[in-house]
């Protein structure tokens, strides 16, 4: 069995040959290169010498078979009981008695499934550091004269600090003057700018976006919210147990029942070499092989579908999970503010509204002006053209289109701009709730144009599907408020809702489910997905909308942006390990037979070690089904 716990998709290198230097340059690809030559160069000499081929495969027998045996005896004194016991006796009792061609072959074996899984091992992401580098290291401290700049660290609760637009609030605050709109995607996942102003409390990580704020620091850095995301991954990441895997449950049986067949052949026959040919046929090639030749067809399979597997773990593990949680934001619905209507004031129609609103808005940088573009060109409306534009930041714009003078932002920016519109305004203003923007034509109402974020398509059948594969509890949880979260949840028959969560709340329900006995599935998409990511038993993170820290705390990732494909990723789990356990089913018991043959003196060593070689070719290629779609051939 591999000692290696993950198996990565690894992006492909640049040409076969390019992957299979990388490959061969592997540390973990010395020692069955050492054996392989071995075998074939001591072949090769045994036409010449008989004596210094032996010798040669008797040196080389140690040189690669001693590190195999210390690397298992050492993870038995960790506790950590694996099926390579059986292939560590096979090379001890090969080297004892002077057996180095059967023992070679055992070597290449062994340390030949290690690399296949080191093969689809990646580099580990570097997206936490990232994180961290990420987090400001200036402040700038706020006095009578000036502003100084110091480091973050050596803030102090109740320093007065200056935040300019553009810069991360270094420390948890109270915001003292100015007013602006904060970035606070990382934080709570919501799209829309958070409007903060005197008196607004706000968290570190959050992006001021227009005007410079001063607040007061009510934390120190490192006890603010964004060292807490940090944290709460690395944690969750340190606590979460490694799983056993498929080949290593398998070995918790066949193992005693090899050495049981060991005592009885030496006891019958008190030929050590009988010993030695059923530990050499009984040497758990389809533990060491099924699994990650299987893993890596799913994770092939998985990685065409544009779901990447970090872990070999998480694709057996996700197809045994009973419970799912959910972020909503960019998870269950688009992640950004789309124009949910048009409402227009007559004459208006909601066309014309809309494409004076957009000839508008192309001079703002505001997201819900970007919105409202996206929506005119989608309904492939023809917008005119604008001049003398003049943006109140976070409040509105206006300009000339034509002859007409067109306002557009709250209510309140367009009664400063156009004080006529606004009776007509208000009576549709006061119908509607949430974002939304109101809009005046030369002092007359024109339009009030509200926003949501949409759910996507397809989520009644997703969810549908997800029950069907045996899915009891489905959660949805948000740092949306509770009835926005509450709304989401009830369209989609979701039972189980919670909103207002900081990223520690979205662990503790996690946790809360794994206490249960549940095997839990996170699936999210931003920052403050990340620790719960991490908690869970199988994280899985869209990446279209950052990835990340979200990516590198996830154990699957969505390249696209299609959270139905969480079913899909199931499906392939389910099926990959299924593969492994049909392999190892049938490999193992066509090694118990061998086992009983070679008991009773039929099989000697080296043609034993041959055998278990063919026995692998079918194991692996019945393992390499598990690249093909689900009830394909």
């Amino acid at each position: 069995m591999t000692s290696a716990d993950t198996v990565t998709a690894r992006p492909p290198a640049s040409g076969r040959g390019a992957r299979l230097l990388s490959f061969l340059a592997q540390p973990a690809a010395r020692l069955p290169l050492a054996a392989f030559t071995a075998l074939v160069a001591g072949g090769l000499l045994r036409f010449a010498s008989e004596d210094s081929a032996v010798m040669l495969w008797s040196v080389m027998l140690l040189v690669t078979g001693l590190p195999v045996a210390v690397q298992t005896i050492r993870g038995l004194l960790r506790g950590e009981f694996a099926a390579d016991v059986v292939a560590m006796l096979a090379i001890l009792t090969a080297i004892a008695l002077r057996q180095p061609v059967a023992g070679l072959v055992i070597v290449l074996m062994q340390t030949g499934g290690e690399l296949l899984d080191d093969y689809a091992e990646g580099r580990a992401s570097d997206a936490v550091r990232a994180l961290e580098e990420a987090a400001p290291r200036i402040a700038h401290r706020q006095h009578e004269s000036g502003a100084d700049d110091i480091a973050v660290n050596a803030i102090i609760v109740g320093d007065l600090l200056l935040v300019r637009p553009g810069e991360m609030i270094p420390c948890d605050g109270l915001v003292t003057r100015g007013a602006s709109h904060l970035d606070v995607a990382r934080l709570t996942g919501e799209p829309s700018p958070e409007r903060v102003q005197e008196g607004s409390i706000v968290r570190s990580g959050a992006v001021n976006q227009e005007s410079a704020l001063l607040i007061r620091a009510t934390a120190v850095s490192d006890e603010s919210l964004y060292a807490q995301i940090v944290r709460l991954v690395r944690t969750a990441q340190s606590e979460k147990s490694p799983i056993q895997r498929v080949a290593d449950r398998y070995a918790l049986w066949f193992t005693p029942v090899t050495l049981a067949a060991c005592a009885i052949a030496y006891l019958v026959s008190h030929d050590p070499t009988r010993v030695l040919a059923v530990l050499v046929v009984a040497t758990p090639c389809p533990l060491l092989l099924a699994t990650p030749v299987a893993i890596i067809g799913g994770v092939n399979r998985a990685a065409r579908r544009q779901i990447i597997v970090r872990t070999g773990a998480a694709l057996e593990q996700i197809g045994q999970v009973d419970a799912a949680v959910f972020d909503k934001t960019g998870t269950l619905t688009i992640g950004y503010p789309q124009v949910a209507e048009v409402i227009p004031v007559a004459p208006f129609d909601a066309d014309s509204a809309l494409a004076l609103a957009a000839a508008v808005e192309h001079f703002s940088g505001h997201l819900l002006a970007r919105s409202t573009v996206n929506a005119a060109i989608a309904k492939q409306l023809e917008i005119p053209s604008a001049h003398s534009a003049i943006e109140t930041a976070g409040r509105g714009v206006s300009a000339t289109v034509g002859t007409r003078q067109v306002a557009i932002g709250s209510l309140s920016f367009v009664a400063a701009q156009q004080p006529t519109a606004v009776a007509g305004l208000s009576r549709v203003h006061e119908q509607t709730t949430g974002l939304r923007a109101c809009m005046a034509v030369d002092g007359v109402a024109a339009a009030v144009i509200t926003y949501a974020d949409l759910a996507r398509d397809g989520l009644p059948a997703f969810f549908a599907e997800l029950r069907a594969l045996g899915v009891s509890r489905i959660l949805l949880l948000s740092g949306d408020h509770e009835a926005n979260v509450a709304e989401i949840a009830r369209r989609f028959g979701i039972t189980e809702a919670r909103g207002d969560l900081l990223p520690a709340g979205k662990v503790e329900v996690v946790k809360e489910l794994l206490a249960q006995g549940h095997r839990v599935l996170m699936t999210g998409d931003g920052t403050n997905d990340a620790p719960a990511l991490s908690a869970a038993t199988v994280g899985i993170a869209l990446a279209a909308h950052g990835g990340g820290i979200s990516a590198e705390a996830a154990d699957i990732v969505l390249l696209a942006d299609d959270v139905t494909r969480v079913t899909e990723a199931i499906r392939i789990g389910r099926h990959a390990t299924h593969i492994a356990k049909q392999s190892i089913a049938w490999g193992l018991g066509l090694s118990a037979l061998a086992m009983v043959v070679a008991a009773f003196g039929y099989i000697p060593p080296t043609v034993g070690a041959l055998l278990q070689e063919l026995i692998d070719v079918a194991v692996i290629v019945n393992a390499l089904r598990a690249s093909s779609a689900p009830g394909s051939s």
